[in-house]
């Protein structure tokens, strides 16, 4: 696992975090009456206003808030959340939003700050993650004690986010606790038959292959539920860079362990991984680039991989196809955008 950000970087982004804070604390002042812009004015008023982060938080409060709320995400596909700067538009979403849910531990990165000020304001807002169970989150020993992020990349423990969701929502929107309660549960049911496909699949690669390098190092969790040794290229957070060492490193795992692919993600450059493929050639052993994976953005809006399921669907089918396994070339139930070679 490779370092993270030295400790100069860190304090830019948190100096970044605190302008930030200091800017919402403006606009919260100066907006006053002014949040209640057209848009809030619009709305249905039998209707909660949510606002999400990102697009993997908004699906699951989409699916137990159901018809009882209108839900938006802020960072939409291809956007790394780590980086994610807000605009003066995001704050005035948080402001007019009855609920805010985000994923927390650190995810949001520059954002944090301003959720936190909004959630001392008086918002209702809550980081979905921090309520899972301590004993169920990673803790990465280049991340300065703070748990992994990247829960969703686990469908049974991104599943209990629901029933979070649920809680959350049955507190505040009492009436509505029955429709929370049954959406949650029908929402968990999909999310075990994802899990069991990716069993199915998963365990079809030959143990030898079971070895995932991908951009950066956010298949924790996904590795501990299905037995695969995770290597980031770039640590949890993708403000950490990877020096020539580490490249030079992660060859000698490649060629050494034969093993047959890489991967690049939606959000990240794909430099590095191309920087390995290379650097395997030259040491005589071709190793290819086993797919782009979704890691913290999901697919386009409106396609089977905008979605939380397709997502992971389209991750497990390109893991287990590229690393000598065997899955179906549209994945679970036939719906990936294109076939998987």
């Amino acid at each position: 696992m490779l370092q993270f950000a030295p400790r100069s970087a860190r304090a830019c982004a948190k100096f970044s975090s605190q302008i930030l804070g200091a800017f919402f604390i403006t606009i919260l002042t100066g907006l006053g009456g002014c949040a209640k812009s057209a848009e809030t004015e619009n709305r249905s008023p039998d209707r909660i206003k949510i606002t999400c982060t990102v697009g993997m938080v908004a699906e699951v409060v989409r699916h137990v808030a159901g018809e009882t709320a209108e839900v938006t995400s802020l960072m939409g596909e291809g956007v790394d959340p780590h980086l994610y700067k807000p605009t003066r538009s995001d704050i005035s979403r948080l402001l007019n939003a009855d609920v805010v849910f985000y994923n927390g531990l650190l995810l949001e990165g520059k954002l944090t700050d301003v959720l936190a000020k909004a959630a001392a304001s008086g918002k209702h807002v809550f980081p979905i993650a921090e309520f899972l169970p301590r004993d169920r989150l990673l803790t990465p020993g280049d991340f300065e004690g703070h748990e992994d992020p990247h829960v969703w990349m686990d469908p049974t423990l991104w599943s209990l986010v629901a029933d979070i969701v649920r809680d959350r929502l049955s507190e505040l929107r009492p009436e509505h606790a029955a429709t929370f309660a049954a959406n949650a549960a029908a929402y968990r049911s999909k999310l075990a038959e994802l899990d069991a496909y990716a069993l199915a699949v998963l365990t079809t690669i030959p143990e030898a292959q079971r070895v995932l390098v991908t951009a950066h190092d956010a298949f924790g969790y996904f590795g501990r539920r299905y037995g695969f040794e995770v290597v980031g290229i770039q640590g949890i957070s993708t403000e950490s860079e990877a020096g020539v060492r580490d490249i030079e490193r992660l060859v000698e795992l490649i060629v050494s362990r034969k093993i047959a692919a890489v991967f690049v993600e939606s959000t990240v450059s794909d430099r590095n991984t191309q920087a390995l493929v290379v650097g395997a050639a030259r040491r005589g052993w071709s190793v290819r680039i086993g797919g782009s994976l979704f890691a913290d953005a999901m697919g386009a809006a409106g396609s089977y991989e905008g979605t939380y399921i397709g997502m992971i669907d389209h991750n497990v089918t390109h893991i287990a196809r590229a690393l000598r396994g065997e899955a179906p070339e549209r994945g679970m139930t036939g719906q990936l955008s294109e076939p998987v070679p």
